[in-house]
């Protein structure tokens, strides 16, 4: 593979930014400096002063293959990733067949060894009755165990706490959990069917899932990781009220309990369900301005550790249903991190936040080997952004299968102009290149 030599770049890294050079042999960073000789045989990538990040490392997506993949699967959707910079995912388990055998999580892993553009693991699922299955699982070569505690599309809720407590307590490994109380769910939705019948307006979908359902379960998911020691990342949080449950006054090496954030509760309210309807349909639900403001200070302060999409695809015509069979989940992986790059724009959030929380916690939470930052001896997953280049979400530039994107209409201020995966360029000038260069994460485990 020829030497890539990026020049010119302003180089996002571990709460810097410096001006200077990056060069790239085969797979790996091989030098940072200020300024790099180019030699002959070196394809040279002027970066004009752009900013150069690590590539965005997604813990939570669900890319649908197998068994739903009129939806997307893991060849469309990894190459909306790379187009977006995002350069490695984790994908969850409730595609069909669930993925709760080790066979079938290894299936998974065949298909990606063969079709993805990004990096990627899977993570394994829990169920009522599949302890056994969990316990084999490799922590050097598997992301996470999850663990629905709320229903959500492919049902694999886990809801017999003597279950809970058994694979709380018997796995060495991060356990990935979606808390949203099953009970307080069903009670809340029946009160709106017998009101409305099943056309209940969207804009109640935040009072059906409520803040009050989201507390209820992370609580007690955080109760059961303290009693038993277990090392717990909460995904996609939601509400103010949970804020509470985490803490900044401790390094994320050293933290038993983390928490994530996805873009779409940073960036959409109550308020546009009105303009949005089923589009923004998501579990947990998109909620008031109070919560997304809570949601950003926590993210600022630290008690957030990471933010990831959980890009979820349905096709258009899925989500035009009413809204009790309008499934929930919105494609997001293209434009995460322009949308955080927006929020930089609009003065919310530094450049150096956004690569700390997109690239550099999921890398330390996660023990992820040599990637998520810009340093000799690394993987070269790296993205060019150019902050001061306007293009607006279109049908024609929307990659994901579905087809369709909840930014739509939408004018970004930033670009991603360069994408590189294992040191192959994959995308440049709006083009994802027939490279399907993803490679199996391994972990420090």
């Amino acid at each position: 593979m020829q030497p890539i030599l990026i020049k010119n770049a302003q180089i996002v890294n571990e709460g810097k930014i410096i001006k200077g050079d990056v060069l790239i042999e085969n797979e790996f960073i091989v030098e940072v400096a200020e300024n790099i000789s180019a030699e002959e045989n070196f394809q040279i990538i002027d970066a004009q002063e752009n900013y150069l990040i690590p590539g965005a490392i997604d813990d939570q997506v669900h890319f649908r293959e197998p068994g739903l993949t009129h939806k997307g699967n893991i060849e469309s959707e990894s190459r909306a990733a790379v187009a977006g910079g995002v350069t490695t995912f984790m994908e969850q388990p409730n595609t069909v067949p669930n993925t709760v055998t080790q066979e079938l999580l290894e299936q998974k892993y065949t298909i990606a060894s063969q079709t993805s553009f990004a990096n990627y693991s899977f993570m394994m699922g829990a169920t009522n009755d599949n302890l056994e299955e969990v316990l084999k699982t490799n922590p050097k070569n598997v992301a996470a165990i999850k663990i629905f505690l709320g229903s959500s599309t492919g049902n694999m809720l886990v809801d017999r706490e003597e279950v809970l407590e058994k694979i709380f307590s018997n796995t060495k490994m991060l356990i990935c959990v979606h808390c949203e109380d099953e009970a307080t769910i069903k009670n809340n939705l029946a009160a709106y069917k017998e009101k409305y019948g099943d056309d209940i307006p969207m804009n109640c979908h935040h009072l059906i899932r409520s803040d009050e359902a989201c507390y209820i379960s992370s609580s007690k998911a955080i109760e059961l990781a303290k009693k038993t020691g277990a090392r717990l990342h909460i995904f996609h949080l939601s509400t103010a009220k949970e804020m509470s449950l985490f803490q900044n006054d401790i390094p994320l090496e050293e933290k038993k309990i983390t928490a994530e954030v996805c873009v779409h509760h940073l960036w959409f309210t109550d308020k546009d369900y009105d303009q949005k309807g089923t589009l923004i349909k998501w579990n947990p639900a998109v909620k008031t301005q109070k919560d997304k403001d809570a949601l950003w200070k926590a993210l600022l302060d630290d008690r957030i550790d990471v933010i990831a999409t959980d890009h979820a695809p349905h096709t258009i015509e899925e989500k035009q249903n009413p809204y009790t069979s309008a499934p929930s989940g919105g494609p997001l992986v293209q434009h995460s991190v322009v949308a955080m790059f927006e929020a930089n724009k609009q003065g919310k959030i530094s450049v150096e936040k956004i690569v700390e929380k997109m690239a550099h916690n999921p890398a330390k939470l996660f023990q992820i080997d040599r990637r998520g930052f810009i340093k000799k001896g690394f993987y070269a997953d790296l993205a060019i952004v150019n902050p001061n280049s306007s293009w607006t979400v279109a049908k024609e530039n929307i990659l994901y299968k579905c087809g369709w994107s909840p930014f739509e209409d939408y004018t970004f201020n930033s670009k991603i102009t360069h994408t590189f995966v294992n040191g192959a360029l994959v995308y440049e000038n709006e083009q994802v290149k027939d490279i399907r260069n993803g490679k199996r994460l391994e972990f420090n485990r």
